[in-house]
């Protein structure tokens, strides 16, 4: 049965393959190569990927990362598009469903809102309830850094405060949407917000929002 994760690493992989390796993405200093380089060391070299997380090894990160974004563009995709190797932790299904389902989601809407004349994909209710499920377990940790009060609401009224403090924003939109705004993509998000206009000019530009 096909799970969250598997179903966005795919989608992900076609995104990646359709655009070629030189598209733009939403990550700042990324074209698709970049990108694809990125989901393999994170899954496939996890010596390297604890540099996203840790200072002191964020330089040996660049530097693998580097070196796989030269590998052949189509053996990245291919790389993605299978997963894992046998050993990683990521082969077990609670772990991928855990660790990759939004990492995923994000990556493929960096490729796919980068192109002109996108349109938002339209979530089924599982999946977005999933997506919520994980915003509520880490909307303090991404909001952390926020400059004002955050609050984020979905449309059938459930809320989340992912800072404390005032004034308060409240940014109202589906979870998918909401997602991508509290992991730094705020101008591509379709969401609603409402406050103080200082405090809403302040949230949108803010570059602290994510991990």
């Amino acid at each position: 049965m096909s799970t969250h994760a598997k179903r966005e690493r795919l989608l992900l992989a076609d995104l990646l393959e359709a655009a070629g390796p030189d598209a733009p993405t939403l990550c700042e200093g990324w074209r698709t190569r970049d990108l694809a380089a990125h989901v393999v060391v994170r899954e496939r070299r996890p010596d390297a990927a604890a540099g996203s997380v840790v200072p002191a090894l964020k330089a040996r990160l660049e530097r693998v990362q580097a070196e796989f974004a030269e590998k052949p563009y189509e053996e990245l995709v291919q790389l993605i598009r299978t997963g894992p190797p046998r050993l990683s932790p990521f082969t077990i299904k609670q772990v991928d469903e855990g660790a990759n389902v939004v990492e995923f989601y994000v990556h493929a809407e960096d490729v796919r809102r980068a192109q002109p004349e996108w349109s938002a994909r339209e979530l089924d209710p599982v999946f977005s309830d999933a997506l919520w499920s994980r915003l509520e377990k880490s909307a303090r940790l991404l909001g952390r850094k926020a400059p004002v009060g955050l609050v984020l609401r979905r449309p059938n009224g459930q809320t989340a405060v992912a800072h404390k403090g005032t004034p308060v924003v409240t940014v109202s939109g589906e979870p998918g949407e909401l997602t991508m705004f509290l992991f730094g993509r705020q101008d591509v998000a379709k969401v609603a917000l409402e406050g103080d206009q200082e405090a809403v000019d302040r949230l949108h530009e803010a570059k602290q929002l994510g991990i």
